[in-house]
């Protein structure tokens, strides 16, 4: 009888707990239900400046509400495509008077901030103001700074201003100390990707291409602001090399600012700037507010439609979301536009590194398959390169900043022997029985035979011929052409121009005008694909445990890159056509 009544109160205890469980569910749900209606659209009065603060990581594509695990209501992701439609809304807004950047470190890429810069020089032609104010600049903030009218520095601030330069990491030392072997098989001497592998230090191919791209880089960014702030080139390369501009000071002395201020002197300043009391508050409205803000002129549109298919990073099998390509699940967003009919154009938007050749192949299928019965534009961001260039290569024009890294038109498989670090290091030996010869094919307890190194090499060099093939009849080139400029070497969007592998500059805005103009069409409407799921679909993710992504994100911070660098790699399977090395210009 004990017992019973023992198991009774524990059953009736856990179906009390599932009920508060199901409640605190309940009620979250209805909250963030709440704080959608009630912030479904922003007001704003007149005088407001639109505040930019970049301080967060700028995907290509905003994501939809999310929900955390408190229930505090949907909280939504601002993407390139938010900000660029942001401008765009706010050079026509009678109530928005200018723009007041609020710069610090940005993480993004330099290619991403151009796009940015671009739609801050179209919005000065509606005749507003823009400042910009920091306590910091570093060389990409800064860059994107002088797009202003007027650049104010706190007068203990600093900018950042000595060049770009590369680092890469080696892991030779490291494998030889622990006894894993690394069996590489590559085809393209500028396949670099894998040379942190085996090298100690940068092949003089890879070194050539890395400072010719880093070149081309800082060129673009001397450009833009040697012309916005009337500083000669030969001077501005001058204060890099010597490092003169240590302090606020220097800054003003060499005209890198307008005026040293702190953040209550810019605020006054900015009142007599569009004239308010010196008692009333500017009135600030950030990015992620104003993308609610309906659209000030309202149009006819018509029935066409522009699909922009979105794709961003590692190449591979499956569904993949937001932050990786599944072949899977692109393979369907395009296939959906190309089956629609009232869709006349297809903007292909990649961020990508490159992943599975494999999967790389099933992407590039679909989109030769769409090219046939309707305009393709590929539009590339920081980085399009190796898989992420295969799936764009079919494309009818491709697009890219003169920042944008592309090309790395290479193949390569790693297979580690990690029988010395288990047999040497920690005495664990591994046997086998086999009904074949090359049962165990591929191993990792043991070195390949000649044979099976031969197998690999073989499919790599298939591939590669393949990869070439493909960019040879998408680009109208000759393979062997396509073969002299490919090597696995890695080119910015400026040399890729010139070589033929891109047909313009532009970014995300001119992809969709050019898509328009191809399909002839001047009354059309923008989708996004694929679809995004809902906030109640990646609240139901979080509570099953399968969305861990945004609690490891905030707890890495700007590590979280190792991570998925990490994560890559594991999730490597089959012959790569990918980009293993990571560029960033701080």
């Amino acid at each position: 009888m004990k017992q019973f009544f023992k198991f009774m109160f524990a059953s009736m205890l856990g179906t009390l707990l599932l009920f508060v469980l199901a409640a605190f569910i309940s009620i979250g749900i209805v909250a963030a239900i709440v704080a959608t209606a009630s912030s479904d659209e922003t007001v704003i009065s007149k005088n407001t400046l639109l505040y930019v603060k970049l301080n967060k990581e700028i995907a290509d594509r905003g994501t939809k509400s999310k929900v955390v695990m408190g229930f505090a209501g949907p909280e939504k992701s601002t993407g390139l495509n938010d900000i660029l439609n942001n401008l765009k809304k706010a050079k026509d807004d009678v109530n928005i008077s200018g723009i007041y950047l609020d710069l610090g470190d940005i993480p993004a890429g330099i290619s991403t901030l151009d796009e940015i810069r671009d739609g801050l020089i179209d919005f000065k032609s509606s005749g507003k103001f823009i400042w910009a104010y920091s306590e910091g600049y570093t060389q990409k903030s800064y860059y994107l700074a002088t797009v202003a009218d007027k650049i104010y520095l706190n007068p203990q601030g600093a900018i950042d201003f000595k060049g770009l330069a590369s680092e890469m990491v080696f892991l030779k030392g490291m494998l030889e100390k622990l006894d894993i072997k690394m069996q590489i098989i590559r085809h393209g001497k500028f396949k670099a990707a894998t040379e942190p592998l085996f090298l100690d230090k940068m092949s003089p191919e890879n070194r050539k291409q890395i400072t010719e791209l880093i070149g081309d880089i800082w060129e673009k960014m001397l450009n833009g602001i040697s012309e916005s702030r009337k500083i000669s080139k030969a001077e501005l390369n001058i204060l890099a090399d010597s490092l003169k501009i240590e302090t606020a000071q220097d800054a003003l002395k060499y005209k890198f600012v307008d005026q040293l201020v702190y953040k209550d002197e810019l605020l006054s300043l900015m009142k007599k700037q569009i004239r308010i009391d010196e008692k009333k508050k500017v009135q600030l409205v950030t990015l992620d507010n104003y993308t609610s803000v309906p659209e000030g002129k309202k149009t006819a549109i018509g029935k066409d439609k522009i699909a922009v298919i979105y794709a961003s990073g590692s190449i591979g099998g499956g569904e993949g979301d937001d932050a990786s390509i599944g072949s899977e699940r692109i393979s369907k967003a395009i296939r959906k536009a190309r089956e629609d009919d009232a869709v006349k154009a297809i903007v292909f938007r990649i961020n990508s590194g490159g992943g599975s050749a494999l999967a790389s192949d099933v992407i590039w299928r679909e989109i030769d398959l769409a090219k046939k019965v309707k305009p393709v534009v590929a539009s590339f961001g920081d980085v399009a390169a190796s898989g992420g260039y295969y799936i764009a290569c079919a494309a009818t024009k491709i697009i890219a900043d003169p920042t944008t890294i592309t090309g790395s038109i290479g193949v390569f498989g790693v297979i580690p022997d990690m029988s010395g670090l288990f047999n040497k290091k920690l005495g664990i030996t591994f046997d086998w029985a086999m009904t074949n010869k090359n049962g165990d094919y591929i191993p990792t307890m043991k070195p390949m035979s000649k044979y099976q190194t031969m197998l690999v090499q073989r499919d790599v060099d298939h591939i590669y011929d393949v990869f070439t093939g493909k960019v040879a009849e998408g680009r109208n080139l000759k393979q062997a052409q396509v073969d002299s400029i490919g090597q696995g070497r890695i080119w910015s969007g400026k040399a890729a121009k010139s070589i033929g592998l891109i047909d313009d500059f532009g970014g995300l805005t001119k992809a969709v005008e050019m898509a328009a103009g191809l399909a002839k069409t001047k009354d059309y409407r923008l989708i996004a694909l694929p679809e995004q799921k809902e906030w109640f679909e990646e609240l139901i993710d979080q509570i099953t445990g399968n969305d861990p992504t945004t609690k490891l994100k905030t707890a890495l911070g700007p590590d979280y890159r190792l991570y998925e660098y990490y994560k890559e790699v594991r999730e490597m399977s089959g012959v790569q056509a990918r980009m293993l090395m990571s560029i960033s210009i701080e």
